[in-house]
């Protein structure tokens, strides 16, 4: 008899909300929120809300001969974008397209049953470069937050498991999607995959949700233990705090989510995935008592870092250890790309 795993609790809910209502306690959370209606009276949302067919329309409305990269698998991995079965690949065709092409064949499909249905999925796609003047309708504000807006389309896809490095503000505007969210720390529990070859660009849980594998996974009821999960109705929009795993289940077969992504930190800084990258090539594999000294060094002037730690070199000389700005991180860029190419 197949393990039960743990129930997911919810995610914290607030309702009323109106895109003007957005501030810090919500947009700086380290938590998730779920916002009930948020985006409810956006056009796009309504015209959802009458019918599949009613969002198609109105998307076309602001296509203007745009191409985008879209997802496409046959109907046998029953809409989950994973890896080949020998992991040396994916078990989808990555394809460049019209996105007009990409609604018609949603629409081809409509209806049929979801054994027959082809996993079609257009990912992360910048609204104002595929449908510009979508935002004129359907908007939310962010303050003065650097956010770039991206919308999501397809039928009845799973997308596995993963971690953004951005604050995240994902509104469905047509569908149902079931979000399974994961704290952070849960990260050994999740079987993550290889971090060099991704279905599209972050790494992933190689556990399939439907059908976990606890053999092959046993802590995976951990993680669940530590699970949160929310499904969301047009209108409906999740806070996703930076780091948080997310499992996204479309339960339609017309689905479309408009995300907002920013970053807390300065342009100027770089993606902490290059450091980790880094470290894999130059610390993990050393002999375990040089590895533990690194870890002290690591704590000392990164983890726990703070104004003691240079205290005792003048400021004008503390270089890397004084506080980063645009000058002195493109001098350290200049710097390693120097020991790097030597």
């Amino acid at each position: 008899m197949p393990a039960v795993l743990p129930t997911p609790k919810p995610i914290r809910e607030i309702s009323g909300l109106t895109p003007r209502d957005l501030g810090p306690g919500i947009l700086e959370s380290t938590e998730p929120v779920v916002l009930r209606g948020l985006a409810a009276g956006w056009p796009m949302v309504q015209a959802a809300r009458q019918s599949a067919g009613a969002a198609d329309a109105y998307l076309r409305r602001f296509y203007r001969d745009a191409t985008v990269n879209a997802m496409l698998g046959p109907p046998e991995i029953e809409g989950r974008f994973f890896y080949n079965e020998a992991m040396d690949g994916f078990n989808f065709a990555p394809v460049r397209v019209r996105l007009d092409k990409v609604l018609a064949e949603l629409e081809r499909y409509r209806g049929a049953a979801p054994h027959q249905q082809p996993a079609i999925y257009v990912g992360s796609t910048t609204i104002d470069t595929c449908l510009p003047g979508f935002h004129d309708e359907n908007r939310v504000e962010l303050g003065e937050r650097d956010a770039l807006g991206s919308i999501w389309i397809g039928n009845r896809t799973r997308i596995a498991a993963h971690y953004d490095l951005p604050d995240n503000l994902a509104c469905v505007v047509a569908g149902r999607r079931r979000f399974t969210l994961f704290p952070p720390s849960q990260v050994e529990n999740l079987y993550v995959g290889p971090l060099d070859l991704t279905p599209a660009g972050q790494a992933i849980s190689l556990v399939d949700f439907l059908k976990p594998d606890l053999e092959r996974f046993p802590r995976f009821a951990t993680a669940m233990e530590h699970a949160l999960v929310v499904e969301m109705e047009p209108g409906d929009a999740l806070f996703i705090p930076s780091m948080w795993w997310h499992h996204i289940q479309a339960l339609e077969d017309f689905n479309v989510l408009v995300n907002y992504w920013w970053r807390q930190s300065p342009d100027y800084m770089d993606t902490p995935m290059n450091a980790m990258m880094h470290a894999l090539m130059s610390v993990r594999d050393l002999p375990p008592e040089q590895r533990k000294a690194w870890a002290g060094l690591f704590r000392h002037y990164v983890f726990e870092a703070d104004e003691q730690t240079a205290a005792h070199i003048p400021p004008h000389a503390r270089r890397a250890l004084a506080p980063m700005d645009a000058d002195s991180v493109r001098s350290i860029r200049a710097q390693l790309l120097k020991r790097m190419n030597r």
